[in-house]
């Protein structure tokens, strides 16, 4: 995730037009990487869930094969780049790993296809489109500020990401779902939270200079990372599993 979660450092109340421009042309830059992310996502997760032989790659009768857990857990590898190598990466690089990443991301969530029923991942899809939007605007809108509101959302994800482990072991179905449900919960809420920041961010940064096009590339994987995990969790709650 971006682990920039500046709290309380800009004055959303008051702002000038200028500010206002900014703002709106910076976040139109966000969005258009995070839904290029997307895109690329899901485009690479349907060609390998529809073809057999790219899925044997991943997956075997004995359960994943190396290039699966490779595939499974370099995303990790890869926000971590970005996030601590964005003093010293240039906007381009930033830019080319962001889509590298969300195609590997797509070939890690092929499974979804396997696991649920396509009409539960489309419908689940669309909720999570409708829920996104609706906080992305409120983030936008809203003249409260949510630094506070933000926080205690960090707080519950460490909060699930522990519980996530620990189930690892227990293997509890109440348990998940509950996980599932506060997921839902708390990335619902972080979204409002960071496009908020983002807002911040963009009426003073703008989008021509170096360090702003690289805070347009970390903030598309913050809300990009908001939207598939809003995504997955709702799946867990509500998905229709084959």
């Amino acid at each position: 995730m971006f682990t920039q979660r500046n709290q309380g450092i800009f004055d959303v109340s008051g702002q000038q037009p200028e500010s206002l421009a900014l703002s709106k042309t910076f976040l139109s830059s966000v969005f258009s990487w995070m839904f290029m992310g997307l895109l690329a996502t899901a485009g690479m997760a349907w060609i390998f869930a529809d073809n057999a032989y790219l899925m044997g790659l991943l997956y075997s009768e004995t359960g994943m094969t190396a290039l699966g857990w490779v595939v499974m857990l370099s995303p990790i590898g890869f926000v971590l780049l970005m996030s601590f190598g964005f003093q010293k990466l240039s906007s381009g690089t930033l830019m080319l790993l962001f889509i590298a990443y969300s195609v590997i991301m797509g070939m890690s969530l092929s499974f979804i296809f396997m696991a649920y029923e396509l009409g539960s991942i489309a419908s689940t899809f669309v909720i999570a489109s409708g829920m996104f939007g609706a906080m992305a605007i409120l983030g936008y809108t809203t003249k409260t500020d949510l630094s506070k509101f933000g926080s205690i959302m960090i707080m519950g994800l460490v909060g699930i990401i522990i519980a996530s482990v620990v189930n690892m072991f227990l293997g509890s179905s109440t348990m998940d779902y509950i996980i599932s449900f506060l997921g839902v919960l708390i990335f619902t809420g972080l979204t409002a939270y960071d496009v908020q920041k983002l807002k911040r961010i963009g009426s003073q940064v703008g989008t021509t200079s170096e360090t702003s096009r690289k805070l347009i590339v970390m903030g598309a994987l913050t809300l990009y990372l908001d939207f598939i995990n809003l995504f997955l969790f709702l799946l867990r709650f509500l998905g229709n599993r084959r």
